[in-house]
């Protein structure tokens, strides 16, 4: 029983790494970060996206994609027209994952700010001993 409580853990964790890798993926691009600040305001068609990002149709297909595999966005076909949305999905474990680590950072800044100030004090009191 233990082994397959086990192999469940790891494939969550599995899970959960491969939609933070597509995520962090689809918002490394500044036109897929753009589409998404476009379709907060409202839905728009492929081809819209497309204009107001001067590219060609399959270009915009292309990063449309990519948030649509991340759960970023949703389309819709009716008739000829492709609608995108956003999708249902929010961020909160990747502000979670970035939070933690920037905790992570934090701490280990302050540790470094610590070890300068104490260096700086021994320095201090090394060279006030030497001046007697």
């Amino acid at each position: 029983m233990q082994i397959a409580y086990a192999s469940f853990t790891v494939n969550q964790m599995v899970h959960y790494q491969a939609r933070l890798d597509a995520t962090f993926a689809a918002l490394s691009d500044v036109t897929r970060r753009g589409v998404l600040e476009q379709l907060g305001g409202s839905d728009a068609s492929i081809t819209d996206l497309a204009q107001r990002f001067r590219m060609t149709l399959t270009g915009m297909k292309k990063h449309v994609s990519i948030l649509e595999q991340a759960g970023l966005v949703t389309t819709e076909k009716v008739g000829r027209v492709r609608t995108c949305k956003l999708g249902l999905r929010r961020l909160e474990e990747e502000a979670a994952w970035i939070e933690q680590h920037r905790q992570l950072w934090n701490a280990r800044f302050d540790a470094l700010d610590k070890l300068v100030e104490q260096l700086k004090r021994k320095e201090k009191a090394d060279a006030q001993r030497k001046s007697r």
